[in-house]
């Protein structure tokens, strides 16, 4: 399948195969892994970088495979989930970067429409997640208000 905002094909990756059950060399237990990773999201750290902490520094391959649930379901279930999904905060951070970077040059054509891109981008994505139940059904992206949500 092509790509959406570009002629190219498409994005070949490759994906680590998940294991079935928790490997032996694993150094931690479930309760070390669940204070860590509620140490590290009250710290303010979103889940993708808990995640790679934990794989680089304490040597966990999967908190799936150690705590029964994905990271974002572990946070939900403790209430330290971040208000809004993380691929959405990272969009809106980038969106408030280029509204910057166009006060200062607006005649930047080809930013004005990598910007125009990425709104579409945000409120396709913002329209899934309200369907999914992730957002509230009155949350709408707007740019002026996108400065507040990402702060």
């Amino acid at each position: 399948m092509s790509r959406i905002h570009s002629s190219h094909r498409g994005k070949a990756s490759s994906r680590r195969p998940y294991p079935a059950s928790l490997p032996s060399w694993v150094p931690l237990d479930k309760d070390e892994v669940e204070e860590e990773v509620l140490r590290l999201a009250k710290g303010g750290t979103s889940p993708a970088q808990i995640g790679l902490t934990l794989r680089d520094t304490f040597g966990v391959p999967s908190t799936r495979l150690l705590t029964g649930k994905r990271l974002t379901a572990f946070l939900e279930e403790k209430g330290t989930k971040p208000q809004l999904p993380e691929d959405l905060a990272a969009l809106l951070k980038r969106v408030v970067h280029l509204q910057q970077h166009l006060e200062h040059h607006p005649k930047d054509l080809s930013n004005q429409r990598g910007l125009s891109l990425m709104e579409s981008k945000i409120r396709r994505l913002s329209r899934y997640y309200r369907r999914r139940g992730r957002l509230p059904e009155e949350w709408r992206y707007s740019s002026a208000s996108a400065a507040l949500m990402v702060q």
